[in-house]
This record gives structure tokens, C-alpha cells and sequence, in this order.
């Protein structure tokens, strides 16, 4: 198993748990990143085949991660936006189609589908503060919901979903099931098998530990096909490489969405950073993040002043904890916080702590040790 306190030698100044925004990259991302200048800065594209095998292992692991049995299915995007936009300008809507939301999604997977009613296309906002989430999401898959689109991992409130509930509720009812997983992969297990879910969105800098700017897009056989293209390039065609015949047709596999020049940098980082994950196992890397999770919920618990938003009840656990402080405001809380090195958001209506499967215990404890009695 790789050295973990080597992998993460952070900045003794600061207490990192902001992993639900943007992580921190591994040692072995940054020497990755390092090489890969090198042989541009001295060799040029003479090592692009190696880069290929690269991108190509990159997609091995992205299907790896969420359990799809192959990477025919696999796209690489610049980012969820992109990826939410490819299956929201690629499916035919007919006015009075329904899409179905939470109300506590980000930005990224509500304003993609609130652009779509222009062409008629109504969007129903689901309340998800309640004690059973998911019924409330089934109970609003009418007959006219096209799709149903939800985080995994609800970005504010850590609030996990039961994603094999809503997978079969949409498969019994012909509907498509589309699924932010950015708050998960990386941190929680995940089976694109399990939940039947026909899309799967995820940019690789929060929990895979990657850069900004490479995600993934997984699409289902029965839907791989069957989305309108609007973007077209040299990459997006099944003859890619040849430049000399004019006449073409779209790739049979994913990479039909992938319409120009790769992310490679982005590729090079990434892959070395899901490498690290899976050399330790998902299944320790979750185990590890968990027993952190109930470190620095006990934590909290002993302050009086504390209220913690994230529901604890639940048996499906994030990486995320948001609570309150009930004489001091939330955001100039976790302003006072920053200030004193303990990186955090403001989300979800108070502060969003974020660790991961490595941040010290004694981390967790100074952060709440920050916190005014």
C-alpha cells in the first residue's frame, strides 16, 4: 500500500477540509505532472503514443470507479456542465416533457435543464428535506417526466440518495435516470450497474483528487447511441487518426462526444490520481473516510452551540458535514475559520467540512477546537 502521509505533505498551516470544492492533489499527481513537462518542454509530441496509453488506462479507471463493464461507454468532458449539456442538447424534447430535480442541487445540474424550457419543457423541483427523500423524488415520476436528473451526494447538505431506489423506480417507468456523481466518486462506492443509471456525470477535482478542467461521461448502451450530435471535430469519428479520406461517420463508442483535441495534462493527472485510490481500494479509502466523518461528528456533538444540518440518521454517509453555530453566523464563522488555516465552505446554510480518507484525526480535532464554545 502506498505511504499516505507521503502522498499528502500539506502545508502544516492550514487544515484542509474543503475536498467537497476542490481537492488537494497527491505527491504522486504533482511528479506525474512534472514528467509529463518535461518531455513536452524537451521531447515534444515524440512520446504521444505513451500519452495515448495514458488517456486510454485513464478511461479503464473511470470505468473501473463506477462499476461499467466497459469503456465503450466512457467519454471524457472538460467538466459536469459540459457533460449535462451534451445529454441535454442531445435528447429530443417535445413540449410539455418533464424533467425532475431536487432543490438542493448545484447550480451545474438545475440551470442545464431550466435552459430546455424554452422549447417547452417543464421543470419540477423536488423538496428533499424530508425524512424520506426518495419517495418524494418517485412520487413526482408521472408519466410525463422524460428524466430524472440528482447529485448522488447533495453538495450543501451532504444528503446521500439511494440510487438503486431511484434507478428502479425510473426503470419501471421507462424513464432515463441521469446522475451527478461528483460528490461521490472517489469517496463512496458506486455501481452505474446497480442503480441503472443511463448517464453519469463527474469532473475529477473534488473527491478523485484530480485537476480541474477533465470529467467523465458515462452513457448506457441503450442511450450511447441515440443522442444528436452538436459538436463535431477530427476526435469524434470513427476513422480518427486517418486525415486523408473525406468522408466520415461519428464514432460507435462514446468518444462520439469528444470532438477535438484531448485534455491530455488533465489526463496525465488524473489517471495518477484515481492510480492512487484504487492501489489503496475503494473499499478502504470509504471505510477510512467514515471513521472520520464519526470522529468529527462526535467532535461537533460535544459543543452546545452546535447544530448540525447534515441528517447523521440516515445509513448512507457523505464525506460532507454542514452544521450551524447558534450565536454566530454562518458565513462569518467559516470566515473566522479560514482565517485561522481551517479551510471550509459556506454552503447549505453553514459550514461545510470536508475531509478525506487521509486528513489526520488530530486535523479534525484542531478545526473544532476553533470553534467558539
Amino acid at each position: 500500500m502506498p505511504n499516505i502521509k507521503d502522498q499528502f505533505p500539506q502545508d502544516p498551516a492550514i487544515t484542509y477540509l474543503n475536498h467537497a470544492a476542490v481537492s488537494p492533489w497527491p505527491r504522486c499527481t504533482a511528479d506525474a505532472v512534472t514528467q509529463f513537462s518535461k518531455e513536452n518542454v524537451f521531447r515534444g509530441a515524440t512520446d504521444y503514443p505513451g500519452w495515448l496509453k495514458t488517456e486510454a488506462n485513464l478511461r479503464q479507471q473511470l470505468a473501473r470507479l463506477i462499476g461499467a463493464p466497459s469503456t465503450h461507454n466512457i467519454a471524457l468532458q472538460k467538466n459536469t456542465s459540459e457533460g449535462l449539456s451534451v445529454i441535454a442538447y442531445g435528447l429530443e424534447w417535445q413540449a410539455g416533457d418533464q424533467v425532475v430535480i431536487s432543490d438542493q442541487e448545484f447550480p451545474s445540474n438545475r440551470i442545464v435543464w431550466e435552459s430546455l424550457q424554452q422549447f417547452g419543457v417543464k421543470i419540477v423541483e423536488v423538496d428533499i428535506s424530508v425524512p424520506d427523500p426518495e419517495a418524494s423524488i418517485i412520487k413526482h415520476l408521472t408519466p410525463k417526466v422524460r428524466l430524472l436528473s440528482i447529485s448522488s451526494v447533495q453538495y450543501g447538505t451532504g444528503l446521500v440518495l439511494d440510487l438503486d431506489r431511484l434507478g428502479q423506480a425510473c426503470a419501471t417507468r421507462d424513464t432515463l435516470f441521469c446522475v451527478d456523481a461528483i460528490q461521490s466518486l472517489g469517496a463512496l462506492p458506486f455501481d452505474v450497474t446497480d442503480c441503472k443509471a443511463d448517464f453519469v456525470v463527474a469532473d475529477g477535482h473534488k473527491w478523485m483528487m484530480g485537476p480541474e478542467g477533465v470529467a467523465l461521461l458515462y452513457l448506457s448502451d441503450r442511450v450511447l447511441n441515440s443522442l444528436k450530435l452538436n459538436q463535431y471535430g477530427w476526435h469524434m469519428v470513427q476513422d480518427r487518426g486517418n486525415y486523408d479520406v473525406k468522408t466520415w461517420q461519428s464514432a460507435i463508442d462514446a468518444t462520439r462526444y469528444e470532438c477535438g483535441s484531448p485534455n491530455m495534462l488533465g489526463a496525465v493527472a488524473l489517471s495518477s490520481s484515481i492510480g492512487l485510490l484504487l492501489d489503496i481500494g475503494l473499499d478502504q479509502v470509504h471505510s477510512e473516510l467514515m471513521a472520520r466523518m464519526d470522529h468529527l461528528e462526535r467532535r461537533l456533538q460535544e459543543i452546545t452551540a452546535i447544530d448540525i444540518i447534515t441528517d447523521t440518521s440516515r445509513s448512507l454517509r457523505s464525506g460532507i458535514l454542514t452544521f450551524r453555530h447558534s450565536q454566530i453566523e454562518s458565513l462569518a464563522l467559516q470566515k473566522q475559520l479560514q482565517s485561522a488555516g481551517v479551510i471550509c465552505a459556506y454552503r447549505g446554510g453553514g459550514i461545510r467540512f470536508s475531509p478525506h480518507f487521509y486528513t489526520p484525526l488530530d486535523q479534525l480535532d484542531k478545526a473544532v477546537d476553533l470553534i467558539p464554545r
